[in-house]
């Protein structure tokens, strides 16, 4: 027999930042004897963004799907939910976290990003943002990856380094599991 205490739903509000968002859209969450299993928050422009990964039974997801999509035009928050099964992991050598900094130069988070990909490195979680020291933009970003066991870690981490030395880039590269 199948269960379904495994179902997830993948819930992503924005709208105008303002005090309250999180709590409203928590204890909907809550009321619907949902469980939050993962959440993120983030403030881009003005706008307030929050992602959660819920699980529940069927009903409790069904009475998410029913409930937010009111609520959210009620808080004036743009809506999106999407069914989802719990995340299998692939294997893993290793996990890294990137932190990088360096003047603003337009193209760099996509050639790092595109750099992941030809290597076959998956991204799990990647913040950037840019601010001013003296005068000049600067960039900064933080990324999480994860080698496969198929991929040499010796090798890429020399790929690595010679490729932030021809963006011209600061770095720290540390294993993290």
């Amino acid at each position: 027999m199948a269960t379904f205490a495994n179902q997830q739903l993948v819930l992503t509000a924005i709208g105008e930042d303002r005090p309250g968002i999180v709590s409203e859209l928590t204890k909907l969450v809550s009321d619907c004897h949902c469980n939050i299993i993962d959440s993120r928050i983030a403030i881009l422009g003005n706008e307030f963004t929050f992602i959660m990964l819920l699980s529940g039974d069927m009903a409790a997801l069904c009475r998410v799907e029913h409930l937010l999509p009111l609520k959210g035009m009620e808080m004036g928050l743009l809506t999106m939910m999407k069914r989802t099964s719990q995340h299998i992991p692939g294997e893993y050598s290793a996990g890294y976290t990137l932190e990088y900094h360096g003047v603003d130069t337009p193209g760099t988070l996509s050639k790092f990003t595109g750099f992941f990909a030809e290597q076959n490195i998956s991204i799990c979680s990647l913040k950037s943002d840019t601010y001013e020291e003296n005068e000049q933009l600067m960039m900064r970003c933080e990324i999480e990856v994860n080698i496969p066991v198929e991929v040499d870690s010796d090798e890429f981490k020399m790929k690595f380094e010679d490729f932030s030395r021809k963006l011209n880039v600061d770095y720290i590269f540390r294993r993290i599991r």
